[in-house]
């Protein structure tokens, strides 16, 4: 709860008449838009082991600083010098919002992701180089070439993981009871593990695509020099803290993006099979399995009694549900091109061992809608009761749950698409996470969620967070600076009123010692013409007593 209460304050209207706060802007370049976003943080707090305090901005109404365009800005390949009027809209929209006397000092960073990795890398560049060109002709934010680039899919996932567990506090190094520890060795000390809060791993499904990332605390041991490459291109390992010397704050994190894995792309290449297999079996047997309502294929991962077709090839395929959620386990499992070989997942592609004893993992997107819009049991996941909840709904009839779709029984979030392919997607999910990506049926550290502290938080959080990661040092040094120029002035003080005080001793010693010189000599006068006075009167008494 506490924790709960701690993000409340993120919620509220940025103070942009604060002139202690400092303001940065994330564009993120996506393939179907572009996104600016605006965030701030105040002074570091001046410890060494913490990040900045950066947040999103939010306007008087209480609502994110974020805007977007549409269409990508891959779609300016042949117009770059046009770029610039592209993105022109974003950049005006942050400066109305950043502070007109902060714009010298705000960072500006440019990100560019799946739409801008596809073109050649001369398209690219001439895209990025228009950017380094023109911006500062007209916008004063802090912005040099090294800020803006295009990013792979390893540093998109890696920029998310270090968003998510910033939002969840587990870069903090103040502990409570609550907290799960590891120990965690670093290549260059080994024998002296650094033990510090457990972090989240991440899995995130999408349309097209599947991504995981967690972080790696022991040094793993390959079984061939094969490996050990394949495992170095998946593995990134980076130093969050503000000195490169401390290694407190080394992270080694595995991330991986299997593309053509997202359920859509699946339930696609599936029906491909599907057509395929049934078409090849109608050739070679006589058959006539799905070319006519009455004989349609009778699919296992649709619900009972659903209607579907399949347009392939000029002709149609006709399917019709029976919901078997077991059978339909059996059917997409070989869609995982999972080997028999040690340390391997989906497509055969290599994962670092994952210690289900102590870890702890958050699922993002199609990992949440499979658990909540339908079966609404998202949150904490259960595998048996989730295993229940979909075959209970695979087996249910089409016109029950189209009626109850009807009676708002689902989430706001459910549409007819949802309706129809849940079956399937919870089967898909479900393989993924325990034949996939090998999780015991009977781990109970993995919760699917839409929103994190009632937030949907970006991966561009954890890009800014890393790019601004020596800037507490910065802080920190300026602070020992004033707090050493202060102390200097004290001393200073003290001392020169030390020297004030002796300087008037001497000044009147001199005085004193001056004034008893002049006297010693004054008396030496007078007694020398005393002197002087009596030989000129015995003189004078010589010179009268002669004849």
């Amino acid at each position: 709860m506490a924790r709960y209460l701690k993000h409340i304050g993120d919620m509220e209207v940025t103070d942009t008449e604060n002139p202690d706060l400092n303001y940065g802007l994330v564009i993120d370049c996506g393939s179907s838009g572009s996104r600016v976003f605006v965030y701030f943080w105040p002074p570091h707090n001046g410890n060494p082991h913490d990040l900045l305090d950066i947040k999103q901005m939010r306007d008087k109404n209480r609502k994110p600083v974020v805007m977007k365009i549409k269409p990508g800005i891959s779609t300016m390949a042949q117009t770059p010098e046009k770029v610039s009027d592209y993105i022109r809209p974003l950049l005006k929209f942050a400066a109305h919002h950043v502070p007109v006397r902060k714009h010298k000092e705000t960072p500006l960073y440019i990100f560019c992701t799946a739409g801008m990795r596809l073109l050649p890398e001369s398209q690219q560049t001439a895209i990025l180089e228009d950017l380094y060109t023109d911006i500062p002709l007209e916008f004063d934010f802090l912005f040099s070439d090294s800020h803006a680039e295009v990013i792979s899919g390893k540093q998109e996932g890696v920029y998310a993981w270090i968003s998510i567990n910033f939002v969840l506090g587990r870069f903090d190094h103040i502990e409570d009871d609550e907290d799960a520890l590891v120990a965690v060795t670093i290549a260059s000390q080994d024998e002296h593990p650094v033990v510090r809060k457990r972090t989240i791993g991440i899995i995130d499904m999408g349309g097209a695509s599947l991504q995981i990332a967690y972080e790696v605390p022991t040094s793993v041991t390959y079984s061939s020099p094969e490996q050990e490459e394949a495992a170095k291109n998946l593995m990134a390992e980076f130093n969050l803290g503000c000195d490169v010397q401390n290694m407190d704050h080394v992270y080694r994190v595995y991330v991986t993006t299997f593309l053509g894995f997202g359920g859509n792309f699946v339930r696609q290449s599936y029906e491909d099979g599907l057509y395929n297999l049934t078409w090849t079996k109608n050739r070679l047997l006589g058959q006539q399995t799905g070319l006519s309502v009455e004989a349609p294929y009778l699919d296992p991962c649709l619900p009972v009694g659903l209607t579907d077709s399949i347009q392939k090839n000029g002709s149609v395929f006709h399917i019709r549900g029976i919901g078997d959620w077991d059978s339909c386990r059996v059917s997409v499992k070989p869609f995982l091109s999972k080997s028999n070989e040690t340390h391997t997942s989906l497509n055969q592609v290599y994962i670092s061992p994952i210690d289900f004893s102590n870890s702890e993992f958050y699922g993002f997107s199609e990992f949440y809608y499979c658990t909540e819009d339908v079966l609404r049991i998202g949150g904490q996941y259960n595998s048996a009761e989730y295993a229940k909840a979909a075959t209970d709904y695979c087996s249910t009839s089409w016109s029950a749950l189209s009626q109850r779709f009807k009676n708002n029984l689902f989430s706001s979030h459910a549409d007819e698409h949802r309706l129809k392919y849940q079956c399937f997607k919870s089967a898909w999910i479900y393989e993924v996470l325990h034949s996939g990506f090998g999780f015991p049926t009977d781990y109970s550290n993995l919760r699917t969620a839409q929103l994190v502290y009632d937030r949907e938080v970006q991966w561009t959080l954890g890009a800014i967070l890393y790019k601004t990661r020596f800037l507490p040092l910065r802080d920190i040094q300026q602070e020992n600076f004033k707090t050493n120029h202060n102390s200097w002035l004290r001393i200073s003080f003290v001392y020169n009123h030390y020297l004030f005080f002796a300087c008037i001793f001497v000044v009147i010693v001199a005085i004193i010692l001056y004034i008893l010189r002049l006297r010693r000599i004054h008396h030496r006068a007078l007694h020398t013409s005393t002197l002087d006075l009596l030989w000129v009167e015995e003189g004078d008494t010589h010179t009268t007593a002669l004849p």
